[in-house]
């Protein structure tokens, strides 16, 4: 029992590169879902308050890919079971409903058939938004482990060549119209993970050269934001084009930082830790609770926070920081919360009824 108990703790390297993208989503999502954007102009464009919320809003799309990285690293190996799929799914379900209802009985959103019909139905709008793509991406886990299996290195190799310049260089370098949607570029994204996992492991694993590759990317992906901003600025452009090389999951920086991130957290080889495995198992929570709907974001980031009013003071800074570290921890909280007094509770019942289901036979 003591081996089964080890061999399910899983090391808390990763778990900990969880919370640091989830945290890199926040923020990013402080930035381009409150209005501050729109607050930017020719006039306050190098002001201290705009680069930095530029800088701290930069890596949402990044974040998407390395929590994709992690998916195909782990279960390129693994089988998508039917209750792997419910937990997701049953999830994603509870806050929809939840938050739907509360809005409405609140009167804070009036009465909509549209909006109940996208509670109740996870998947409304699969292509455009994460969750719903992940969702649909997620019963693709299956064929993609087919796939993997039949390649071998060559194969896989020339498979992440072709999809890479089509859906990432082509995109970024030349402008061309995305090649995929969500669920495609994940699938992309997962053939990475699971040749990291499967190919290639002393390349993978020099610390010294991922250490630099994430520095590097992490660098030139600030570096573009400022760029950017200046050229604006010089230019006088009459568009935004703040995060042009990582303003999607395709886009040529989004994929080598996250790459590169994900490659450094997996070396650090942190030993298992408790608290924070715990926090990490709830960083799909905080996702799903923070960034539910539009008339979330409306509440959370504009009525309640107020980001554009706090954008035009001197401790907007402080404000931005206290927001993002403030919002992880109260929804870290309602979801440790959910897994322990519904999530394990029901599915302790699911699995008693499928145990007794199976000793009849």
């Amino acid at each position: 029992m003591e081996a089964i108990k080890k061999l399910k703790q899983r090391d808390s390297s990763i778990e900990l590169f969880r919370i640091i993208t989830m945290l890199i989503i926040v923020a990013h999502h402080y930035t381009v879902n409150s209005g501050v954007l729109s607050e930017i102009n020719h006039d306050n464009i190098l002001s201290v308050n705009s680069l930095f919320s530029l800088l701290w809003g930069w890596g949402g799309k990044t974040g998407i890919n390395c929590f994709v990285l992690i998916t195909g690293y782990f279960m390129c190996k693994s089988n998508i079971t039917l209750k792997k799929f419910l937990k997701l799914f049953l999830e994603v379900e509870f806050y929809n409903i939840v938050f739907c209802f509360i809005f409405l009985f609140t009167k804070y959103e009036p009465f909509s058939i549209k909006e109940l019909i996208k509670a109740v139905l996870p998947f409304y709008g699969i292509g455009a938004g994460f969750t719903n793509s992940y969702l649909v991406f997620f019963c693709f886990v299956p064929f993609l482990n087919i796939l993997i299996k039949a390649m071998d290195e060559k194969k896989h190799r020339n498979l992440l060549l072709v999809c890479l310049i089509t859906g990432s260089v082509l995109q970024t370098i030349f402008i061309a119209p995305n090649a995929f949607t969500y669920i495609g570029w994940f699938m992309v994204i997962y053939f990475i993970g699971s040749y990291i996992r499967l190919y290639r492991a002393e390349w993978f694993s020099n610390k010294k050269w991922w250490t630099i590759a994430a520095g590097v990317t992490i660098l030139l992906s600030l570096l573009s934001v400022i760029a950017e901003a200046i050229a604006y600025y010089v230019l006088k452009l009459d568009v935004h084009p703040w995060y042009y090389y990582v303003e999607d999951s395709n886009k040529i920086l989004a994929t080598v930082t996250a790459v590169s991130l994900f490659v450094f957290f997996k070396n650090l080889k942190l030993k298992y830790n408790p608290i924070i495995n715990t926090i990490a198992a709830s960083t799909f929570g905080v996702l799903l609770i923070h960034s539910n709907s539009d008339t979330m974001r409306q509440w959370l980031w504009k009525d309640t926070l107020n980001n554009v009013g706090a954008f035009h003071t001197d401790m907007f800074i402080v404000h931005e920081i206290c927001s993002v570290v403030g919002i992880y921890i109260i929804c870290t909280i309602i979801d440790i919360g959910r897994i322990y007094l519904i999530e394990k509770p029901v599915f302790k019942l699911i699995d008693k009824a499928s145990d007794k289901e199976l000793r009849k036979h």
